[in-house]
């Protein structure tokens, strides 16, 4: 396998069209995955900074501080843009999905459950220091964790979801599907990102039924995304494509020695 990074960024490009109050879609059959107005946001410019930190040993506070101001219009929310903007930037205890939507390199790198939940929290501590920011980050890096270990979907379901969303653990997506709407909290994201996955037939179907919840379009299918890829472990090679095209030459730099790395935990 590789484009382990490229799996979240592919989400975030599908969904960014979709952003937007007058943009939201419902309809599963007009998601389009790459239509002429998507482009990679906030949530793929945190992933890259985030795996960039683990795998250069660098400050993670100080990477996502500096990866965010070389990319200060890709869609940071406006506290988030205040800790950009200072010269010493704090937590300021988020517990929006902001956190689970970086977080997915902890779930790729890690080798064991524990140090799994350790890197989840690491990526989410410098802003999203809420105990919701943390588990927002910590479910979705173990559901990836387990996923690329070989665990099924039933083990995601009992073992994740009842344990850390229980109000989602007996919904199907058909159940909230129409009354859905924008939730940029990780409790009223992460849940769904879940379910998304656990009902697709594949890696697309997982992308599109988060993109057609209306919601947080681009942010759901970031989280969903690299969930799907980790357990049907492929991609539509034309989408990686095109979302690679799509990103600036330091991200494919970081995804290729990223993929490097995780291959040699995997053997």
């Amino acid at each position: 396998m590789k484009n382990y990074l490229i799996s979240e960024a592919i989400g975030d490009i599908a969904g960014s069209a979709y952003e937007g109050r007058t943009r939201r879609i419902k309809d599963y059959d007009k998601v389009k995955m790459f239509s002429s107005r998507a482009h990679f946001t906030d949530d793929t410019v945190l992933t890259f900074a985030c795996a960039e930190a683990f795998i250069d040993k660098k400050d993670m506070t100080m990477n996502l501080w500096k990866c965010a101001n070389e990319h200060r219009h890709a869609g940071f929310g406006s506290k988030f843009k205040l800790w950009m903007a200072s010269h010493n930037p704090q937590p300021y205890r988020s517990l929006g999905n902001g956190s689970a939507m970086r977080c997915s390199s902890a779930g790729w790198l890690a080798q064991t459950e524990e140090e799994c939940i350790r890197m989840a929290h690491e990526t989410a501590a410098p802003t999203h220091n809420h105990p919701e920011g943390f588990k927002g980050a910590e479910a979705t890096a173990l559901v990836i964790f387990h996923l690329k270990n070989g665990k099924d979907k039933d083990f995601i379901r009992e073992q994740i979801l009842d344990k850390y969303y229980p109000d989602w653990s007996n919904k199907k997506y058909a159940d909230f599907h129409d009354d859905y709407t924008f939730n940029s909290t990780c409790a009223g994201t992460v849940g769904p990102a879940i379910i998304c996955f656990l009902e697709a037939k594949d890696y697309v179907d997982c992308i599109k039924l988060a993109i057609s919840l209306g919601g947080d379009a681009d942010t759901l299918a970031a989280i969903a995304g690299p969930m799907a890829y980790a357990y049907y472990k492929k991609m539509p090679d034309t989408l990686v494509c095109q979302a690679i095209k799509m990103l600036p030459d330091w991200m494919a730099d970081v995804s290729e020695r990223f993929d490097m790395i995780v291959n040699k935990t995997m053997i």
